[in-house]
């Protein structure tokens, strides 16, 4: 799955100023993610993560420096993931699927939010400063969807999966739980040979388009 690879190519790596903007839009759209997952779990009834301190706009606080290097270098990494303990939840699968659904959703908003800012902001701020702006916030939409897409696939340990596993009975709901590590040796073997790719990159432009248009009208 190549996808995030070939959205960072669009990006220049001429100057450290696009390293630096490149560095914030990953740890903005990670930041989000990782934030309202802590959110939800709360709203849901699980402290968890707030006591922890993860409920927290501080990038330092959700980033895993491994994963956050091959998102950088390679287009594929990780955050480091939210506490949360299902046993607070009144419905611990569904809390779970809800608390796992709202990382993608807030990338989506996140990503609705920019397009919205690169239309509005013409008006306000001076040329040059507007046009620059406009890039780096059509890159971190266009980021933000392809991650909250990405988290969708239904492999552990993505989201995607605690959302389908909710719709599993029990048995079934253990049983993956219990091999749930060999998800990401998949997911791997998926992003090395690139299958799926081709889908995943149509939905993201899809998605980008649908949301362009709707902040231009």
């Amino acid at each position: 799955m190549h996808y995030l690879t070939d959205l960072w190519n669009a990006l220049d790596f001429g100057s450290m100023q696009d390293m630096v903007l490149r560095l914030v839009s990953v740890f903005l759209c990670l930041t989000v993610h990782e934030l309202c997952h802590g959110l939800a779990a709360l709203a849901l009834g699980d402290p968890t993560a707030k006591r922890q301190h993860r409920l927290s706009l501080n990038p330092l606080r959700h980033i895993d420096w491994i994963g956050l290097a091959m998102m950088v270098f390679v287009g594929f990494g990780w955050a480091k993931p939210v506490p949360v303990n299902p046993h607070y939840f009144k419905k611990p699968k569904q809390g779970m699927a809800l608390t796992a659904l709202a990382g993608p959703v807030s990338n989506f908003l996140l990503a609705f939010l920019c397009l919205g800012l690169a239309h509005g902001t013409g008006t306000v701020l001076p040329h040059a400063l507007w046009a620059y702006l406009t890039v780096f916030l059509m890159r971190t939409a266009l980021l933000s969807i392809g991650l909250g897409l990405f988290n969708l696939i239904p492999i552990p340990p993505l989201d995607g999966s605690k959302v389908l596993l909710a719709l599993l009975p029990d048995r079934q709901y253990a049983f993956i739980l219990r091999y749930e590590h060999l998800g990401m040796i998949l997911l791997w073997v998926l992003v090395i040979t690139g299958m799926g790719g081709g889908w995943l990159n149509r939905m993201i432009w899809a998605i980008f388009d649908l949301f362009n248009h709707i902040v231009s009208i």
